[in-house]
């Protein structure tokens, strides 16, 4: 939010998307920024969390074991049922996405904080990292005979080159869905919270319906922030087990 020459106040609901220098100076390909300090909060945050949470276990979990648990569970659980007992070989990168994307999420909630997941830098390259892993479990496994996975058998013979076309568009562009799903979600949610803090700002004494708004707002998008992370691990687990099982 700035204020203007005239006074008044002018709401910028992406400039909190802004990549800067931590340091200052120049931009430059190994400057540190405040999206490199917030990715090295997040790794920390869940490094905390998972050894606070193995260290000492006992018959009566803490609080950090249950929470720790409680997401090994969840994630083990959709990879057996999505890719199989096969699947739970690649868990710990399924369980490693999802708990990078979940707490990016989270902490991009707190005040002057930044939201790598808003950026299609950051979510592309996960996607990325998705679709060449995936794609390389794929011929690892069956050779050749994974380019199987674009011929359908099943359907008439002169519609077969057609529709092999278009699964092998819709097979490169999982990529590209993957990311920006995430990233816009992100970015949304969060430009429309800047928006309505901004109504709150401007309108003083007479803010309370913004700010009941923005209560509502900003548990939902707590609740977004999960759902971005968990659609992202279970697309993941779809396309491993497109990979492994060729279906």
């Amino acid at each position: 939010m700035a204020t203007g020459a005239s006074g008044e106040m002018h709401i910028d609901p992406m400039e909190q998307f802004l990549v800067k220098p931590l340091f200052g100076g120049e931009m430059s390909l190994f400057t540190i920024t405040n999206a490199t300090l917030w990715m090295a909060i997040v790794v920390a945050v869940i490094a905390l969390l998972l050894l606070g949470g193995s260290n000492g276990r006992g018959h009566v979990p803490t609080r950090l074991q249950s929470v720790g648990e409680l997401m090994y569970g969840f994630v083990r659980q959709m990879v057996t049922d999505i890719a199989g007992e096969e699947g739970m070989k690649y868990f710990p990168y399924i369980f490693t996405l999802f708990l990078f994307i979940l707490f990016s999420n989270l902490l991009g909630m707190l005040p002057y904080s930044f939201t790598v997941t808003s950026h299609i830098a950051v979510t592309g390259v996960l996607a990325l990292m998705v679709f060449v892993t995936v794609t390389a479990i794929g011929f690892i496994k069956h050779g050749t005979h994974f380019f199987g996975f674009f011929w359908p058998k099943d359907a008439p013979g002169p519609l077969r080159p057609v529709l092999m076309v278009i699964e092998l568009i819709s097979y490169f562009v999982r990529p590209i869905s993957h990311s920006i799903r995430l990233g816009a979600n992100m970015l949304a949610g969060h430009a429309v919270l800047k928006v309505f803090a901004g109504f709150v700002g401007a309108l003083g004494v007479f803010g309370v319906v913004p700010i009941a708004a923005m209560v509502g707002l900003t548990a939902f998008e707590f609740l977004v922030a999960a759902i971005q992370a968990y659609v992202f691990a279970i697309l993941t687990c779809v396309y491993l087990n497109d990979a492994l099982h060729m279906h």
